[in-house]
């Protein structure tokens, strides 16, 4: 029977910013445990990414594997603000938190792994990227095109739900072009609000642009280019990239394309080997019924193939 783990509440620092998180270890008295740094999604995600780590962290330390997740910047009891951050200031923070798990007793240091969820795949693939001694890395619904492409499939799928007519829809998706024209152009956020204002606040627009502010949009102009596949050419680990079939923010299908064609490419590092899970009728969070439970064998899946990374020889 799955029983909650022990959390302990612990602090590491990334140069200025000092990041709170929770750290579960099996048994600090048994044999070292191999362990998985949990990165959350976009905006301000906290060390549980609301409610959607803990039952898989639950899971994973009673298969034997430490857990560390951590309040994103300025988020909980971390210290900076998110959304005056770089994806590489995130992933420097990924890393700092990968350091500080790999120096815990009862971890061992060489079998220590990144798993990221959503724009947390975007960080922990830079997070790896170029590096020998990272033992593994998961993306867990992790789009493998820019933010600016993806944002864009997610909004037209949700317009499709929302608004009833296509030109509002080709409406809609145009003022979005035009926004990110804008982020390309270094135009500031009167000058996106202008856009929208002029564009007639058009109704399915209202849910995407309802939590912008003046910092929200220097964060989504700094990413929406962000290619993640540069940094899947320069892995020297094995991949796990998880999608959920039935996810509407993510073209799944694309993004396994755009994986796939990485893994294959001739100057990649043979060990990077790539594997792909989707599963069938699970949404962004892997989950079925409605978001109500985790897609049947996804923890096992998880499980199984970190545990089959993480034995006494990390390069076989």
């Amino acid at each position: 029977m799955s029983v909650d783990p022990l959390l302990y509440e612990v602090t590491f620092s990334n140069a200025e910013v000092v990041l709170a998180g929770s750290l579960a270890v099996p048994d600090r008295h048994a044999a070292p445990s191999p362990g998985v740094v949990m990165v959350g999604g976009s905006g301000p995600s906290d060390r549980n990414n609301d409610t959607y780590f803990p039952p898989i962290r639950r899971h994973l330390v009673n298969a034997g594997i430490a857990v560390l997740s951590y309040d994103k910047r300025g988020v909980g009891a971390s210290s900076g603000e998110w959304r005056d951050a770089t994806l590489d200031d995130l992933a420097t923070d990924a890393v700092a938190a990968l350091n500080f798990l790999r120096a815990q007793p009862g971890v061992r240091a060489d079998a220590v792994g990144l798993f990221g969820h959503s724009e947390g795949g975007w960080v922990v693939l830079r997070a790896t990227a170029g590096q020998d001694n990272a033992p593994w890395v998961i993306t867990n619904s992790c789009p493998g095109m820019t933010p600016a492409n993806q944002d864009r499939y997610a909004l037209a799928n949700a317009l499709r739900q929302t608004v009833t007519t296509q030109q509002d829809i080709d409406s809609t998706l145009a003022l979005y072009d035009r926004l990110i024209e804008a982020g390309r152009s270094d135009g500031d956020f009167a000058e996106a609000t202008r856009l929208v204002d002029s564009a007639g606040r058009l109704s399915g627009f209202v849910d995407y642009w309802a939590d912008m502010d003046e910092r929200s949009w220097e964060f989504l102009k700094r990413k929406q280019d962000h290619d993640p596949i540069p940094d899947a050419l320069r892995l020297r680990c094995p991949h796990l990239a998880i999608f959920g079939g039935a996810d509407e923010l993510v073209p799944v299908a694309d993004s396994v394309h755009l994986f796939s064609a990485a893994a294959c490419n001739p100057d990649r590092r043979r060990r990077a080997t790539l594997a792909v899970e989707v599963f069938p009728g699970a949404d962004h969070r892997i989950q079925t019924d409605g978001g109500t439970r985790l897609a049947p064998g996804y923890l096992t899946t998880l499980t199984r193939w970190i545990k089959a990374r993480t034995g006494p020889n990390l390069d076989t």
